[in-house]
């Protein structure tokens, strides 16, 4: 995801390759030799195999907690790291991040949220449930970028071992349709004028799918009038959502 004011430009994660990424960036009329910052939610190959070969042709800081950054594979490269205590504020030009940890089986996941000119920004993916400390680091946010992985029954049915099913289902997991919901009627704050939708699993969910239930838990909360929701599909580049 690329994060944008008139003065900084941040990256977070880089689970695209290095030419993917640059390529997407310009789509939308940006260089990545302008980009301040990467940063890093957690070292699963998906949100990191691009971050090594594009580090290092852009010699650009990384932010990343102390504990994830020992478990990216940098080779004889050595980055320019700033790390970070999951649970810290730290800035990035005129954007602050707040960080948070997120349930999920990696070393230190973390989500963020971003906070610049009165407009707050949330991105929450790869994530077993939604503890309350998530939920309270949402309010008052005006976009909220929530995963939305897969159907239980789908999952059930699919194509991965067993193991990896129990996984994915686990409260270190992700989000299942049903749990974000849930999370919709009950605890999505008045403030999001915008969800996002995504993270969504190729095999065991449906983009449709997740658009029908979120339109259905959008209209249990009587927020269909008021946010807006955009499922982002797999392998697609979404909008620009500009605040």
């Amino acid at each position: 995801m690329f994060i944008r004011t008139e003065r900084t430009r941040i990256l977070v994660d880089a689970g695209l390759s290095k030419r993917d990424t640059i390529a997407r960036l310009a789509a939308i009329g940006e260089e990545a030799e302008q980009l301040d910052a990467i940063l890093i939610t957690h070292e699963h190959s998906d949100h990191v195999c691009g971050l090594v070969s594009l580090a290092k042709q852009l010699n650009v800081p990384i932010y990343i907690t102390r504990l994830t950054a020992p478990a990216i594979p940098w080779g004889e490269y050595t980055p320019k790291l700033d790390c970070f205590q999951a649970g810290t504020t730290f800035s990035v030009g005129d954007i602050d991040v707040d960080s948070f940890t997120i349930p999920h089986d990696a070393i230190d996941p973390v989500g963020f949220c971003f906070r610049s000119q009165g407009i707050k920004i949330g991105i929450v993916t790869d994530l077993g449930y939604m503890p309350d400390s998530i939920k309270f680091h949402l309010r008052g946010a005006d976009l909220l970028v929530l995963e939305s992985n897969h159907d239980l029954e789908m999952l059930k049915v699919g194509p991965y071992p067993w193991s990896v099913k129990q996984r994915v289902m686990g409260r270190k997991g992700h989000l299942s349709n049903d749990i974000v919901s849930d999370f919709i009627r009950r605890d999505l704050d008045t403030t999001i004028s915008t969800l996002v939708l995504g993270h969504i699993s190729e095999h065991n969910n449906h983009p449709q799918l997740v658009r029908v239930m979120g339109h259905r838990a959008l209209d249990g909360a009587g927020r269909a009038l008021f946010t807006r929701l955009v499922v982002a599909e797999p392998k697609q580049q979404t909008e620009v959502f500009t605040y």
